[in-house]
């Protein structure tokens, strides 16, 4: 059965360092894998922004989106997202417009405001507050998995301290401007300048250039309500927050002028592995709690594991609680079982777009996964992709 119809489907790549590989090969495998997606029919590639975590290598998206632009043809690539705790949105447009110029019609800039994580409610954030962790239940809407909020706290003094720490050693910006400025000056420095005081400042890389601008939210703060109020289109993070992705769809919906947009375009981000059989996919996914929650005990994420070594040492139940969100949420099955989940997700969230995060051990089964459900949502490949071995 095709689902075209419903949604377009895109790929969210974190760079994954595998256990027993290093960022070389990370970095060889997504490039790889953007060009075999391209052939796949895959709307865009977007890459992540995470340092000093040594599970990923995807610290320098401009610079992957760059790179991957000149390994396909047609697919879309971007950042997904620049994070403005650490660069500015006018530095990140230029980046980005840069790779438009020689690429255009082609070229994406996803931003997003905190830290990998959002360590602590930010100005202007009014979204409702989650419920109480203690408290709230799973639910199943309609076929779609909306968890209990998790465990792990954002603002705990610990965990922010971690991420402040970590801020720190990156360079992380002295005083980051409201997001709705930053946004604008960016528009602004598209349609062909911004004021500032007496000063009129203009970039000849980004005046006129065909680049899209996609704030990233995990709630229904001041990221969706900005994205609705500007009229720019937005991702939300089911990946990240599933347990605040419809807020963060009202919100957006709720703020929505036409600007950019003449209507509500919402992209929702999913993490999923498919393979032949249910076993065979489970199997691939058992490393995906280990990774999980190598982020939330603060370590920063960990090489991902193969799966004889996340068999070997199981998560424990007090672990397993930490990462129950991401785990009844994350997509693993057969190519049917997960197009019919993904379909419920577009159709609950009225997504017009889902961005696919598959990590798996080889780089062969991650590429398969994405070439099953390619085949499965019924895309149109450019041309018979081949897999590249890359060693």
């Amino acid at each position: 059965m095709s689902h075209a119809s419903r949604a377009t489907l895109s790929v969210l790549d974190l760079a994954p360092v595998t256990s027993g590989q290093d960022a070389t090969h990370a970095l060889r495998h997504s490039l790889d894998l953007a060009a075999e997606v391209d052939a796949l029919g895959y709307r865009r590639i977007w890459f992540a922004e995470h340092h000093l975590t040594p599970g990923t290598a995807s610290a320098a998206p401009a610079v992957l989106a760059a790179l991957a632009a000149g390994r396909t043809s047609r697919i879309r690539v971007g950042t997904g997202a620049v994070l403005l705790a650490h660069t500015s949105a006018v530095a990140a447009l230029e980046q980005l417009a840069t790779v438009a110029r020689l690429h255009p019609g082609r070229v994406d800039l996803g931003l997003g405001r905190a830290p990998g994580a959002p360590p602590a409610p930010s100005r202007g954030d009014t979204g409702s507050p989650a419920p109480d962790p203690a408290a709230a239940e799973d639910q199943v809407r309609d076929g779609v998995v909306v968890p209990r909020p998790p465990r792990f706290r954002l603002t705990d003094p610990e965990v922010r301290e971690t991420f402040a720490a970590r801020q720190a050693v990156v360079g992380a910006r002295a005083d980051v401007p409201p997001f709705d400025e930053e946004l604008r000056r960016a528009l602004d420095l598209l349609a062909g300048g911004t004021t500032v005081g007496a000063y009129r400042y203009a970039s000849p890389l980004a005046a006129g250039a065909d680049v899209e601008i996609w704030p990233l939210a995990s709630s229904g703060g001041e990221s969706a309500q900005v994205a609705g109020r500007l009229g720019l289109p937005l991702v939300a993070n089911y990946h990240v927050s599933p347990a605040t992705v419809l807020d963060t769809v009202r919100s957006y919906r709720s703020a929505f002028t036409p600007g950019v947009l003449t209507e509500p375009y919402v992209a929702v981000s999913v993490d999923a592995v498919v393979a032949p059989t249910a076993e065979e996919a489970r199997r691939l996914a058992a490393g995906y709690g280990h990774f999980v929650l190598s982020v939330r005990n603060l370590s920063g994420a960990e090489p991902y594991r193969t799966p004889d070594q996340a068999a070997a040492r199981p998560l424990t139940a007090a672990e397993r609680d930490l990462v129950h969100d991401r785990l009844v949420t994350q997509l693993v099955g057969t190519p049917t079982e997960v197009t019919d989940r993904l379909a419920a997700l577009a159709a609950l969230t009225g997504a017009a777009e889902l961005l696919v995060t598959t990590i798996t051990h080889d780089h062969a089964d991650r590429v398969r996964s994405y070439r099953l459900l390619a085949e499965a949502w019924g895309l149109t490949p450019a041309t018979s992709p081949q897999l590249t071995a890359v060693h």
